[in-house]
């Protein structure tokens, strides 16, 4: 989880009225704010590849992705984040009327760092699949290709598919996409 900003029990009212005046980004989760942390050249470069690729597949389509501006409420849990790439395939469903949390994601996608990646391995994902909408899951490595892809099944569990490979493509049936490995890491320096 990234950094506290402060250890006073704040309502999620008042979270959305200080992070809609805020200079930076925070998350909420249980009554504390979360301070995120500036995000490396590698980080961006995927995340926006990624975008690009899916924007590109949804021309003409009602489907809609959004970056790491649009914040996501888990209303089941309370929390609330801003996953790097959110795509949505359904009328897209506000917390209010400032339409800038988003209720119903179908994929999540989130970019790996060193202090997130057991976050969002376990408590976040935990708390992604309280979604109803949520189908897919998708973690990627920043310093080395691999990407883990997680598909809700029917009897509500996930199923796992990694690949570590250039050149495979990862397939999003929920959305009706696919990842080319190579265009997910294009211009990315890889250790």
């Amino acid at each position: 989880m990234p950094a506290q900003l402060q250890t006073t029990y704040i309502t999620p009212e008042e979270y959305l009225v200080r992070e809609r005046k805020a200079e930076y980004k925070s998350e909420y989760f249980d009554g504390e704010i979360f301070a995120m942390a500036g995000a490396s050249e590698a980080h961006n470069q995927i995340a926006t590849n990624i975008l690009t690729e899916i924007n590109l597949q949804f021309k003409k389509r009602p489907c809609k992705v959004y970056n790491n501006d649009m914040r996501v409420k888990v209303s089941p849990t309370g929390l609330y984040t801003y996953p790097d790439v959110i795509a949505v395939c359904d009328k897209p469903r506000f917390d209010d009327e400032q339409k800038d949390t988003l209720l119903n994601p179908t994929v999540i996608i989130e970019v790996l760092s060193d202090s997130t990646a057991d976050y969002d391995r376990g408590t976040k994902f935990g708390l992604y699949r309280k979604l109803a909408s949520l189908v897919e899951y998708v973690l990627v490595a920043q310093d080395k290709c691999c990407v883990e892809h997680y598909v809700r099944q029917p009897n509500n569990q996930w199923l796992l598919s990694e690949t570590t490979d250039l050149p495979d493509t990862i397939e999003l049936p929920s959305i009706q996409c696919h990842l080319a490995l190579s265009e997910v890491y294009d211009k990315v320096e890889m250790v």
